[in-house]
């Protein structure tokens, strides 16, 4: 497959979109921070079922992050990027710098209530602020007829899919399957900074998500299953549990018994924080 062609500025972007547009060509998005693995490529290969043409962004969002985050030693590898790219087959690759995203007396931010409440929001309160703002500008620049996200971000697809609906923004927005490793384990970026011994550890957090919410679904109470599930995680050696939590799959309220749930989690093992979720199956 040919490289992806790889522009910078919102007027290269823009101009090279119009002429897909003009040629009748549907465009799909998929937006990324870079660091890109399998899980990557799945998402620009939905899209190209979707579309004819890919566009892919990578740009660390700098508003995402908290001071005290991993902003600075966030992997950056473009070369090896845009290979994946180019074997994925996708047609675009836009990658801005900080100054073509914020320039200076940049001053305004999108906030989503809703599906933002609760579970990420209370251990990084910005977060969605900048992911909401940052995807906004994306849509806006490259207006998509649909984006592909990643279920393994699934409080982040439900925020951005409350952004659409929101301010009207015309992007079908496909939530896809988290794609894992021969062990279960999510692929992540973060999945870099893991030693061996770390990754066999990680490697159980899906694993206890999965009998927790087969628990659930059995009929435990909530208590009952996260509070096994919490003493799995910690026999298994993750050193720190921010949530383990039932949700609703839409609006990530409080689950209640016969809706569609799921059980997210947020773990840390030494300085690398792991997030991930299951589906709470039917009863």
């Amino acid at each position: 497959m040919s490289a992806p062609i790889v522009v910078d500025t919102v007027a290269a972007l823009r101009a090279q979109v119009r002429d897909w547009r003009q040629a009748g060509l549907k465009v799909a998005m998929v937006p990324t921070m870079g660091a890109l693995h399998d899980g990557h490529v799945s998402l620009v290969r939905i899209g190209l079922e979707q579309a004819e043409r890919c566009v892919v962004s990578i740009f660390v969002n700098p508003t995402q992050f908290a001071p005290t985050e991993d902003l600075d030693k966030y992997p950056r590898q473009l070369a090896r990027d845009l290979d994946r790219l180019r074997e994925a087959g996708a047609h675009l690759a836009f990658t801005p710098g900080v100054a073509a995203m914020y320039p200076a007396g940049f001053a305004t931010k999108i906030s989503v209530g809703g599906p933002s409440s609760g579970l990420e929001t209370d251990f990084r309160p910005t977060f969605f602020d900048g992911v909401a703002t940052v995807v906004a500008k994306l849509f806006l620049q490259t207006a998509p007829d649909c984006a592909v996200f990643g279920e393994k971000d699934y409080q982040q697809l439900c925020v951005v899919r409350q952004l659409c609906r929101d301010l009207d923004l015309p992007v079908e927005i496909i939530g896809a399957p988290t794609v894992r490793d021969a062990h279960g384990l999510a692929m992540s970026s973060r999945n870099a900074y893991l030693g061996e011994a770390e990754l066999d550890i990680a490697r159980r957090l899906n694993v206890i998500l999965r009998q927790s919410a087969a628990m659930l679904a059995a009929g435990s109470t909530e208590i009952e299953s996260i509070d096994h599930a919490q003493q799995l995680l910690v026999g298994a050696g993750f050193q720190k549990i921010d949530y383990v939590a039932a949700r609703e799959s839409v609006t990530l309220t409080p689950w209640r018994r016969g809706h569609d749930g799921r059980l997210l989690a947020a773990v840390w093992l030494g300085a690398t924080r792991l997030i991930d979720n299951v589906e709470i199956p039917a009863a």
